[in-house]
């Protein structure tokens, strides 16, 4: 190896940790996917996780059309998207609510929302379930509470 070619290796690592230390620990993105589908995976169910400080999404479980979804809010009037309860996520306290999401009562939506309990980052996350298996909120909140933390969140 010539010691152009040695300069030129040892340049691109250095660029490469630079990268790495400016865009902090890579995302647990695959884990994630593997540990929200094991504790709440249904076709009906959305995740979203982002950075508490910009609001931007970080990760994303489920198809688009149930993250941007309207659906009874439970714990107030009016309807809520997976997308726009992430604002409800900043407070100190989670949110978890649940209720029917059709006239009848055959089909419930529940909701969670709140921090993700990280030590290298500040993330929020918002959830919603539909269907007539989904789950209560408060359910929710406990088991991604358990696979943030098993993903290595």
């Amino acid at each position: 190896m010539t010691g152009g070619v040695r300069a030129q290796m040892v340049f691109i690592a250095l660029l490469a940790a630079v990268a790495c230390a400016r865009n902090g620990p890579s995302f647990p993105s695959d884990a994630l996917d593997r540990t929200i589908a094991a504790s709440i995976g249904d076709p009906d169910t959305c995740v979203v996780i982002a950075d508490r400080t910009t609001g931007k999404t970080v990760y994303t479980y489920g198809e688009s059309f149930n993250c941007a979804r309207r659906l009874p809010a439970c714990d107030r009037p009016g309807q809520l998207t997976a997308n726009a309860a992430l604002a409800l996520a900043k407070g100190a306290e989670p949110r978890t609510a649940s209720c029917p999401s059709n006239a009848s009562a055959s089909r419930m939506v529940g909701w969670s929302a709140g921090r993700v309990s990280s030590p290298n980052r500040d993330l929020i996350y918002s959830a919603v379930m539909e269907g007539e298996r989904a789950l209560p909120g408060q359910e929710m909140s406990a088991r991604l509470t358990q696979a943030f933390g098993d993903a290595g969140l």
